[in-house]
């Protein structure tokens, strides 16, 4: 029996969690101004003087915007701005910048020393600007610029009060009754998986965050889906505000993981601690799919755990974290264990886990496309390589329940990506930029940590070579001696990843089957040959824990191999290096901190590549208001635009002129006049929605909205109808069970 927990004990619990939310509280910095020196402003002239101050004289020949801070993601709401300065002249201004357009400005008087001013957010904003446009003459010296909301700039203080809250109700519930249904092998294990997944977290522990290569597209695709959620699109398969408001694609890339981050920006928490929160999660199912799939396959809870740490804190997750900022590799990368596992069970294990390769399947194809078709291919080549044994045990009944249930489930998102790849006027050939070949890696950085500092960095890391090890120990000197069809599936992974990380490397003769045009064809499209690295590891990973559980020959050296390579592994987290800057501000005045800032997405920006916009809509043809194509002719009364709905009113005196709107003409949208009659919408310059116009000099309005399209509609009921079925089965095996 448990000992009762007392009441002086409960009395010392409540407190210091009191205590602790109270600090919590204490140290919110969202309520707090963003203060910059003139120094810290971003600027191009000017001298700085013994006070931090930025000094403007008329020397410096120049006029115009002169200095700004950086782009905000910030939340609507009101805020207030105050400028500290010294002026001899009247014609400086304070503006206020949105996406390149100017929403407000401020004059500076001369005769004062402080401007301050209220402003107004309707919607969020991607990339808000104060900016200080000198006029060129006279002298101007900048002091000190803050910024202030009038509630908060995020709610990230309050949301870990919320996360703390219910990890007490958790703990409540398990003290009351909870121990009963949980025994201490499951509370241990899952001690060991949240530990793991807080460890692989702590190098974005910092208050700001890793400026990655492809960073800024996954903030952008994350608040893109806030802003399509808030705009009524589920699926949200157009970013309303992307592309300067015009719009930009987002069926292609997969969303599923994303509404975590956007539900959480919903909820006003900043845009950087969104993304860790994702991040972590992602670490957290990592190490939970490594041990349900590892653990159906193995017994040993010794491998069970060296499976859950090496994975969860493998380099090459890592790299794709803090280096190449690619979520969607990180994200596909929690499910490769349950594809293998699902794989194993198929052909040779418990045929009724086939739902194994189900989940890995779909968890991959919501987290990134590339990935997937790996996925396929492996799924391919383990069918064909076991199609005798498949057919011989009838296990084709599991292989198509496994294919139609990965189709069914998510048919909500193939359609749209199929729909769009195939049929939509996308720019796709920029996607072939890489010629694949030099981007192979050295097979020697295959036995070292991991490094932020050389952007290309990649490898096994040691651990995972320790497990290759074990591997070829186990089946080299053990195969005849106790070899069944479990061990050919081990021989089977040890060789197909040995095969990917050979084609990741430059002794892959990748660079003469470029002249292949089929090779060539595949090459391009995957661009990088480290991206086989992810199967690999999750290979050499199952290989490793099945050899240390079952060789004979390693057994009085258990204990030892797994301390050694635990210990291993634990050197990528302690390589992981920091900023030079240990301390979250730069100076005691400073509040403009890189966790400020950071929280704010400044220091990170918003991107939206080439790959999924209409051809030709380039950065320079992109417009933020409506053009027409004679103005002698046309006149435009009103433009307005609300996510992806917009209306325009126009008079025109010509039957052949035609009016373009800052909308890019992705498949999906349509149009009706005051009328609610149909109007055609035509291709404009750039991917622009065109129109032509009613020339009878009466006043006439178009109105534009997304959607709904049919096919896609019919899938997502498709989806959910299936999703409520399983959900049915599963809670009727559960009540059947307990009775």
């Amino acid at each position: 029996m448990t000992e009762e927990i007392s009441l002086k004990a409960k009395i010392i619990y409540v407190v210091l969690s009191a205590l602790f939310v109270i600090l919590l509280w204490l140290g919110d910095e969202g309520k707090q101004p963003m203060v910059y020196n003139g120094t810290e402003l971003q600027h191009s002239v000017g001298l700085i003087d013994s006070e931090n101050s930025l000094v403007l004289q008329e020397s410096v020949a120049r006029n115009g915007v002169v200095a700004h801070t950086p782009g905000y993601v910030m939340n609507k709401g009101s805020y207030t701005v105050k400028l500290d300065y010294i002026s001899e002249q009247q014609d400086n201004v304070l503006e206020l910048w949105e996406q390149g357009d100017k929403i407000a400005a401020w004059p500076i008087d001369y005769t004062k020393n402080e401007l301050t001013a209220d402003f107004t957010l309707s919607r969020d904003t991607k990339q808000l600007e104060l900016c200080i446009n000198y006029c060129g003459k006279g002298g101007l010296t900048v002091k000190k610029l803050s910024v202030a909301p009038s509630t908060l700039f995020y709610t990230d203080t309050y949301f870990m009060i919320v996360v703390m809250i219910l990890l007490h109700l958790a703990g409540w519930w398990y003290i009351k009754g909870g121990r009963e249904r949980i025994s201490k092998e499951m509370l241990v294990d899952g001690c060991i998986i949240m530990g793991v997944a807080l460890l692989a977290t702590t190098p974005m522990m910092q208050t700001y965050l890793y400026n990655a290569d492809d960073l800024c597209f996954h903030l952008a695709r994350m608040e893109g889906v806030k802003d399509g959620i808030l705009d009524g699109q589920i699926p949200v398969n157009i970013l309303p505000e992307g592309l300067q408001g015009n719009g930009y694609m987002n069926a292609m890339y997969p969303y599923l993981f994303l509404y975590i981050g956007a539900f959480l920006r919903i909820c006003r928490v900043s845009l950087a601690f969104s993304y860790k929160v994702l991040i972590f999660l992602s670490n957290l199912a990592s190490a939970g799919c490594a041990y349900v799939a590892v653990k159906s396959m193995v017994k040993s809870r010794r491998s069970v755990t060296l499976a859950v740490v090496l994975y969860t804190l493998m380099p090459y997750r890592f790299t794709n974290i803090l280096s190449r900022g690619d979520l969607g590799e990180t994200l596909a990368l929690i499910f490769w264990p349950m594809v293998i596992a699902g794989l194993y069970h198929l052909v040779m294990g418990d045929r009724k886990k086939w739902y194994y390769l189900v989940i890995g399947f779909s968890g991959v194809l919501q987290s990134h496309i590339l990935s997937a078709t790996y996925v396929a291919a492996v799924c391919t080549i383990t069918v064909l390589l076991y199609c005798v044994r498949i057919a011989k045990e009838k296990r084709y009944v599991e292989l198509l329940k496994a294919a139609g249930l990965t189709v069914l489930l998510n048919a909500w998102y193939i359609v749209p990506f199929l729909f769009y790849y195939f049929i939509e006027n996308l720019d796709k050939e920029v996607l072939r930029w890489s010629g694949y070949f030099e981007q192979s890696i050295n097979l020697s950085n295959m036995t070292q940590s991991i490094s932020l500092y050389n952007k290309q960095y990649f490898s096994l890391g040691l651990a995972l070579l320790g497990c290759v090890g074990l591997g070829v120990v186990y089946l080299l000197c053990e195969w005849r001696k106790k070899s069944d069809g479990s061990d050919g599936f081990l021989l089977y992974l040890l060789v197909l990843g040995a095969a990917l990380v050979f084609m990741s490397t430059g002794y892959f003769p990748s660079r003469a089957l470029m002249d292949n045009s089929f090779f060539s064809n595949i090459a391009t499209m995957l661009q990088f040959p480290w991206r086989f690295l992810g199967p690999a590891s999750t290979c050499f990973l199952f290989v490793g824990a099945a050899a240390l559980e079952r060789s004979e020959i390693i057994k009085p050296y258990r204990n030892a191999v797994f301390a050694m390579l635990i210990g291993l592994n634990l050197l990528v987290i302690i390589t992981v290096p920091a900023d030079n800057n240990h301390v979250p501000y730069k100076n005691a005045q400073a509040v403009a901190s890189k966790g400020h800032e950071t929280k704010l997405g400044t220091s990170v920006g918003l991107f939206y590549p080439h790959e999924w916009r209409l051809f030709d809509a380039i950065d320079e043809k992109l417009i933020r208001s409506v053009i027409v194509s004679d103005i002698a002719s046309v006149s435009i009364h009103d433009y307005q635009k609300e996510g992806t709905k917009a209306a325009v009113s126009y008079t025109a005196s010509s039957d052949q002129a035609y009016i373009e709107l800052p909308l890019q003409n992705y498949l999906g949208y349509r149009a009706s006049d005051e009328l609610g009659e149909p109007v055609k919408i035509e291709q404009g310059d750039g991917g622009r929605m065109r129109f032509l116009t009613k020339g009878d000099g009466a006043e006439h309005r178009i109105y534009v909205r997304y959607g709904p399209v049919a096919g896609f509609v019919i899938a997502n009921v498709v989806s959910a109808l299936t999703i409520l079925a399983c959900l049915w089965r599963r809670v009727r095996r559960t009540f059947k069970a307990q009775q």
